[in-house]
């Protein structure tokens, strides 16, 4: 039968660790070091997660981190406060800092591994969530009292054993079938640049000087300024509304992620004809090829229709002998060897000299629209593979709370 409780009747003391002095550099696994909050998670105990102790300090062994140890994080994420972990092994490298907290639990009452599945389950979850402080969702926080409070179901000692080794098994499959899952999702990403990989022969087809690789057979460098006029961007002045929301739609990094690799044909941010007007933004045609150059850099779209781009983006208007299909691929296969030129202490940018050295390889036209449109079947068909198994893996990773939902739920 199992009765309710509170975490507070359970324990016998929290143990809270120390506000220590800390370089900025990780601790080395062999140097003394104190657990970031990101050391407490809800899949593993990640004691690399740690910052190198500053000054000399001769530990006291209650803030060393023990095999056996209860941990919950009482100042976290929204998403990880209250995260909860079993230690397995001794790390007396390894320090609690005053955001991790030891539970020091009545084993003649209650069993570790059940108390760990109890406070992962969606009740005590929701009720470390109601009661979290803070304004931002970037770090929240629970108090000693909050952790006390929480409710816990306590069937007898004997039946918290049983239905902790049902759960450890259940969870360990989950496990299994999640690392699959994901390497299952590599392999679908893998499959993808496999694609891009054959069809430019292998060949990394835009590049500056002197990294210009050897052209497959029929195909030629071509400096992309020959072959398609380079244009930049602008902002109209935000500090004029008016000149906002009309019917030009405008490029921006705020988009851009989730229109790489397409054809757009309209944008949330629009300017209008004042705001063109009154700045150095330009209306470009349809067919343009807009590839962001700077924070966000390395993703890249095609204009459905005349519109305007922001300055974070290089705009190449295509002339005949460059499909703009051809290069919006071409920069994508080329995607991380290009991201290599970006330089900046804070944005990563590839200023405009480099942008004007740029050579794209392409054999002649027909023959690229033959490629992009073998290139488009392939990406479909792949697409369709990846978003199948992204949908197991969100499935799979469901699993955990939805076992734990259904042992700890009245």
């Amino acid at each position: 039968m199992t009765g309710q409780s509170t975490l507070g009747e359970i324990l016998l003391d929290i143990q809270a660790g120390k506000s220590f002095q800390t370089a900025e550099s990780p601790a080395r696994p062999d140097e003394l070091g104190v657990l970031k909050v990101s050391a407490v998670t809800w899949a593993e105990f990640r004691h690399d997660e740690a910052k190198a102790l500053r000054g000399a300090y001769q530990p006291d062994d209650s803030h060393r981190v023990r095999a056996g140890d209860l941990l919950i994080s009482r100042a976290n994420t929204k998403e990880f406060v209250g995260a909860v972990v079993l230690v397995e092994r001794d790390y007396p490298l390894r320090l609690l800092s005053d955001k991790t907290l030891r539970l020091v639990i009545n084993e003649n009452v209650a069993n570790k591994e059940y108390l760990l599945f109890a406070l992962r389950a969606p009740k005590a979850r929701k009720h470390i969530e109601h009661f979290a402080t803070g304004t931002s969702d970037s770090m929240r926080n629970i108090s000693q009292g909050v952790i006390k409070s929480i409710p816990i179901d306590l069937p007898p000692l004997d039946e918290q054993c049983r239905i902790a080794t049902r759960l450890k098994i259940q969870l360990e499959q989950v496990g299994t079938a999640w690392k699959a899952a994901k390497e299952q999702n590599q392999e679908a990403e893998a499959l993808r640049a496999s694609i891009y990989r054959e069809a430019f022969r292998k060949a990394v087809p835009v590049a500056v000087p002197p990294d210009l690789g050897e052209s497959p057979s029929q195909w030629h460098w071509h400096k992309l300024s020959d072959v398609a006029r380079l244009e930049s961007g602008h902002t109209p002045s935000r500090l004029r509304p008016d000149w906002w929301g009309g019917d030009v739609s405008w490029i921006s990094l705020t988009e851009i992620r989730a229109l790489d690799g397409q054809w757009v044909e309209g944008t949330q941010l629009r300017t209008n004809e004042a705001g063109i007007a009154n700045s150095a933004a330009r209306v470009l045609p349809r067919g343009t090829v807009c590839y962001s150059r700077t924070a966000s850099v390395g993703f890249v779209a095609i204009m459905g229709r005349p519109m305007a781009t922001s300055q974070d983006f290089a705009n190449w208007v295509c002339g005949d002998a460059l499909d703009p299909e051809f290069l919006m691929h071409a920069l994508i296969r080329s995607r991380a060897e290009l991201r290599e030129l970006a330089t900046g202490a804070t944005h990563k940018t590839i200023y405009m000299p480099t942008l004007e050295s740029f050579h794209v390889c392409a054999p002649e036209p027909n023959e690229q629209r033959l490629i992009v449109k073998a290139l488009k079947k392939q990406l479909v068909e792949a697409d369709t593979i990846r978003s199948t198994l992204i949908q197991q893996e969100a499935t799979v990773s469901a699993l955990p709370q939805r076992i734990l939902a259904q042992a700890f739920e009245i």
